[in-house]
């Protein structure tokens, strides 16, 4: 066994590998960008390295960079996680090349089974079934276009070096096949420096199964059953479990039986995944593809199991021999897993950056968490939006579900928006009791996600909380010391406080606040509330109606934007800024933007891509104006009336925050258009 490690990767992977190897006893070796200095990955290893700028292409993707570090820092051994160069070819050579130990298979395994193209030739070629499609190397846009005809629509567009959901598109007809495919191709070269693609028939109700595999360099191979993978959103994993539930035994077998001799045909010596699609109407099983490299949901699998895969990982990557063989693996009950991540489930899942300015983790019987992120953790625009993995294992999978569940809703995370609450909304609903398919998001939520505590009952909570917190520091100034002051003058001490609260749409929320007894009568707009509340530290408790619910409030300051309050509970995250007086006048009585007219604004962090209208031109509903990258899939921004571009404030290769303004508009007139 060497005795240094260098991981090659960030966030939560790159802190699970490292814990691994510090209780074998090896000495570890972190990697980081500029925009990575401060992250918990660095921290937990021995030492680290800078590789580079913040962009992925210009570090974590960098295989020279990697190399670099690793003969620097003493290191025999690179780990490289998943994503990122996790199956590149490149960093094997490079590997090679001065003798490091590259922990994953082989070059050749990793070389046939990277073109989704080529592996459904070798799977194919074993005698294990694929989904009807196109896998030839002809990719005249022409071709595909008639291929697809021939398959029979709808037809799934594929990336062929693509993985994690990323390159793909569902087509329902000819017309829409072209602009599509376009959109699968700048996406598949953006993140995989490959365009090619395939063409698969689009099942309507697929179930998505997976059989994890574990080789050795002495030919040994077994698998570590299966994993249920169908709870997901724009084809990424979103809840993964082990094992798959309501699986009839006999596909169950077939489906190791056909990991089973893929995994032979390639001679496959580490972890890999064999992923399925599973036709609930048909009940045919088709191979997908496979991972050659450790898998995000490998958690169930390890906790099911009982085996650490990257302990496995490392042990046979120097030439050791599997400990166990089939006979000997059992599964023990079951485990769920839940990825956390920086994005809002009530506005359309937009991704999030900030800093975490309130971040504690999950404890109690059961509950694993997989994290990367710590107090004060930066969420940037260059990286996946995943923070976190929370796992819960138990005899069962309702008790585990409902662990996750609770583990979910006792995680904080404030200072950017999170699916934690939609994570548990997930776990809770009826429908997860059933036959999952990979429709199960849009029929448990047909008309989107929101929280299950309303607005109003949020926008109290954090107009109370300003009021107590001024309370408690009455006396620590003049002014506060004057009571319940308002701009008219002083007032009784039993007077209201207006409080202003601004939320991400700009829109203010005037709230009034007065002492009633032991309670507080808060005005929201046309609503009032008789609310008992409590702060003990950052818990806001408030009583409403006989009912008490409990908020995690923080509250973080702006130079520029001033305070801003974060609110946790009940299955949301909210956030506003409090405003003054002075600030309400300057922005206007009815806190309408001060640009006016019709503003095209950044719906998201991201880069600009492509700006395909310029200043004057006229544009019906429906055309796209700007394209964005973010979170590295393309976002379309289109004309939602006719009208005129009457300024252009973007321009291609700009970095833009959530709400920035991308263009104003301009209304056409009905008779100038005519």
């Amino acid at each position: 066994m060497f005795n240094t490690l260098l991981i090659a990767n960030r966030g939560e992977i790159a802190c699970r590998i490292a814990r691994t190897a510090r209780r074998m006893g090896l000495r570890t070796v972190a990697v980081y960008s500029d925009a990575d200095r401060e992250a918990l990955h660095v921290a937990l290893c021995d030492t680290a390295v800078r590789i580079g700028a913040p962009e992925a292409a210009r570090s974590y993707l960098d295989a020279a960079a990697i190399v670099a570090a690793a003969r620097a820092a003493g290191a025999q051994a690179i780990h490289p996680g998943y994503g990122f160069l996790s199956e590149s070819l490149a960093l094997i050579d490079a590997c090679e090349a001065v003798g490091l130990i590259f922990v994953g298979p082989s070059r050749e395994a990793i070389r046939r089974m990277g073109s989704k193209i080529e592996s459904k030739r070798i799977a194919l070629g074993a005698g294990v079934p694929v989904v009807p499609g196109y896998h030839a190397d002809d990719q005249d846009s022409a071709v595909l276009q008639a291929a697809a005809g021939g398959i029979g629509y709808p037809v799934l567009i594929k990336a062929s070096a693509g993985g994690g959901g990323k390159g793909m598109r569902v087509v329902r007809s000819a017309a829409d096949f072209s602009a599509a495919l376009d959109t699968v191709r700048r996406e598949a070269k953006a993140s995989f420096g490959d365009d090619r693609v395939l063409l698969e028939r689009y099942l309507d109700e697929p179930r998505h199964l997976e059989v994890q595999l574990l080789g050795d360099k002495h030919g040994h191979l077994v698998h570590l059953f299966e994993r249920e993978c169908s709870i997901q959103r724009n084809h990424q994993k979103v809840i993964e479990e082990a094992p798959a539930p309501h699986l009839p035994p006999a596909v169950r077998e077939a489906l190791f039986s056909h990991a089973l001799t893929i995994g032979h045909a390639i001679g496959y010596d580490s972890t890999g995944t064999i992923e399925f699609i599973h036709d609930s109407r048909s009940g045919d099983t088709f191979f997908l593809e496979m991972n050659t490299r450790l898998q995000v949901e490998h958690p169930v699998t390890e906790l099911t199991v009982g085996i650490d895969l990257v302990e496995w990982q490392l042990r046979v990557a120097t030439g050791e021999p599997l400990g166990f063989a089939q006979p000997d693996l059992t599964q023990r009950g079951c485990a769920i897993e839940a990825r956390v991540c920086a994005e809002n489930p009530a506005a359309g899942f937009a991704p999030e950056i900030g800093a975490l300015i309130d971040y504690r983790e999950p404890r109690g019987e059961g509950v694993r968490v997989d994290s990367g992120m710590r107090n004060g953790s930066h969420v940037t625009p260059y990286y996946d939006s995943m923070l976190a993995k929370v796992i819960a294992h138990a005899d069962d999978r309702p008790t585990a579900a409902r662990r996750l569940a609770t583990a979910l809703d006792d995680t904080v995370l404030l200072g950017v928006h999170s699916n934690l609450g939609f994570l548990a909304d997930l776990l809770r609903h009826d429908h997860f009791a059933q036959v999952l398919t990979t429709h199960y998001i849009e029929r448990a939520f047909p008309t989107g996600w929101q929280p299950r505590t309303d607005d109003g009952l949020a926008i109290a909570a954090a107009a109370v909380h300003g009021v107590l917190i001024k309370q408690a520091t009455a006396g620590r100034s003049a002014w506060q010391s004057l009571g319940a002051w308002r701009a008219a003058g002083a007032g009784s001490g039993t007077g209201s406080t207006q409080v202003l609260l601004e939320d991400e749409q700009r829109c203010v929320h005037e709230v009034s606040v007065s002492p009633q007894g032991d309670s507080w009568r808060v005005c929201v707009g046309d609503r009032e509330l008789t609310l008992a509340a409590v702060l003990v530290g950052d818990t806001l408790a408030l009583q409403c109606d006989g009912l008490t619910v409990r908020f995690t409030v923080a509250v973080e300051q702006h130079a520029k934007q001033g305070e801003r309050v974060w609110l946790s509970g009940l299955s949301g995250t909210w956030a506003w800024r409090r405003l003054d007086r002075w600030q309400r006048a300057l922005k206007g009585a009815a806190g309408a933007d001060e640009l006016g007219g019709n503003l095209l604004l950044a719906p998201m962090p991201g880069l600009v891509t492509q700006v395909q209208v310029s200043v004057g031109m006229s544009v019906n509903a429906g055309d796209t104006l700007v394209q964005m990258e973010a979170m590295k899939m393309v976002h379309t921004l289109s004309a939602v009336a006719p009208g005129r571009v009457a300024e252009l404030r973007c321009r291609v290769g700009d970095a833009v925050r959530g709400g920035d303004v991308l263009a104003i508009m301009e209304t056409i007139e009905s008779e100038e258009k005519q």
